[in-house]
């Protein structure tokens, strides 16, 4: 194997996914900010947070899917050179989002509920109520901001959703300080004050990316607005269709590790908070790899608009062995440290250790959970998927799940009978994804060849 014709793309690849990542790693920031402070006021509170972001993420899971549609679409008409369709996309998946963000605030609010049912500590639930109940609010700013992140995504211009990321952590950090602890005139608030960091900071966001695109020459022919006459049906099935099976992949996937988070919980408040702290620090290397996914999506996005399947094949692999060889280092780290790394987040003894013995577990599936996240990255760039969302479902759900559930609950092995079941689940996920991938382009340059 000519390993240089894939290595040759990386400076490329790196260029568009690093602010992505950047972007990726300040969301998530967000919350690990949370963590982390909240983590000092003690282990139930950790768990609380864990508790209430744990709905909150499997209903964004469904928002996120359909505004990841808008990126393959941008990408597909930037490389056939047709600028006006591209607004019509942007237009459409702007006023689709918002309606989402709205749609999925109320579904919140009426699954509140669910969290008095879930087999959860009470005093655990007690906190994650009124912390809930605020950040489901802030379900609206973010899509919004989804929806001008994948646009500006999908033209390759990643670097602007990246500056508004680290605006509203910077925002978040000064707000997490005065409003959890209480400073100067700011009351203590404790969680429901890392709710409203959370909240004001992401209103933050979706103002200053609103800004810095209205003030870009590049991007006006695409924010002028469409009249009522332009909306166009059709162009919201389009990014219905293509969105719905990835909302229903991502929301298998986020429903998976919330499972696990539930599992946790039913072992006690101790096992919910080392949990939390595992898949909090697995979630931050899972950043990178979303930013080289989305890098894939673009790019294999513009060759499908060109046509050229050869180079589009090359250029996803060059994608699959970048992510392979920067989860690798990560999964090391995460072995090496696993005794160290949850001294971020709390003192507490017997959490630590569990929550070092899940970090092994952690290290060993940053390499299929890395791999499946680019490889669906380029699947969807070709819009691919109605496939691989049931691949996921297979790989989550019928062969991860139950590992999880009889190693954690029946078997004895606790929180880390919970994480072998998730390392099978992603390495199935990226095996099923990757034969789905190698079949279709084959397929697709064979057909461009003639070949039957």
């Amino acid at each position: 194997m000519n390993l240089k014709k894939y290595t040759s793309e990386f400076k490329n690849n790196i260029r568009l996914a690093t602010p992505i990542m950047m972007g990726s790693l300040g969301h998530l920031l967000v919350g690990l900010i949370d963590d982390i402070m909240v983590g000092r006021l003690g282990a139930v509170e950790l768990a609380a947070t864990s508790l209430g972001n744990s709905i909150f993420f499997i209903t964004l899971s469904v928002g996120l899917g359909f505004s990841f549609a808008i990126t393959p679409l941008i990408a597909e008409s930037d490389g056939e050179g047709d600028k006006e369709k591209g607004r019509s996309i942007f237009q459409h998946g702007i006023i689709l989002t918002a309606i989402i963000g709205l749609v999925m605030f109320i579904a919140l609010l009426f699954l509140k509920p669910i969290l008095y049912h879930l087999d959860q500590p009470e005093e655990v639930v007690v906190l994650a109520i009124p912390y809930y109940e605020i950040v489901a609010f802030s379900m609206i700013p973010l899509m919004i901001f989804q929806g001008f992140k994948q646009f500006a995504d999908g033209l390759s211009q990643t670097k602007y959703a990246m500056w508004a990321t680290i605006l509203t952590n910077i925002v978040n950090v000064i707000l997490n300080f005065t409003l959890i602890y209480g400073f100067w005139i700011f009351p203590r608030l404790e969680l429901v004050g890392a709710a409203l960091g959370t909240l004001i900071s992401r209103t933050v966001m979706v103002f200053f990316i609103y800004i810095v695109l209205m003030k870009k020459d590049k991007f006006t022919i695409y924010l002028k607005r469409l009249k009522f006459e332009e909306l166009k049906k059709e162009r919201f099935l389009k990014i219905i269709n293509l969105g719905f099976p990835t909302a229903l992949q991502m929301l298998f996937e986020v429903g998976l590790f919330t499972a696990s988070v539930l599992l946790a919980g039913t072992l006690g408040a101790f096992p919910q908070a080392a949990n939390q702290i595992a898949l909090k620090l697995a979630s931050t290397t899972f950043m990178i790899a979303v930013g080289v996914g989305v890098a894939a999506t673009i790019r294999v996005g513009n060759q499908k608009g060109l046509k050229n399947y050869f180079e589009l094949r090359r250029i996803a692999f060059s994608n699959f062995l970048m992510i392979f060889i920067i989860m690798f280092a990560f999964a090391i780290g995460f072995i090496v440290f696993k005794d160290f790394l949850p001294l971020i987040f709390t003192e507490n003894l017997e959490v630590i250790k569990i929550a070092s013995s899940l970090l092994v577990i952690a290290g060993l599936f940053q390499l299929s959970d890395g791999l499946q996240a680019v490889i669906l990255g380029a699947l969807r760039g070709l819009q691919d998927v109605n496939v691989p969302s049931g691949l996921t479902f297979i790989a989550y759900w019928i062969i991860g799940f139950p590992i999880s559930y009889y190693l954690g609950t029946k078997a004895g092995f606790g929180t880390f009978g919970i994480w072998i079941g998730l390392l099978v689940a992603l390495t199935s996920s990226a095996l099923l994804l990757f034969i789905r991938f190698n079949y279709l382009t084959n397929k697709l340059i064979q057909e461009k060849n003639g070949i039957t």
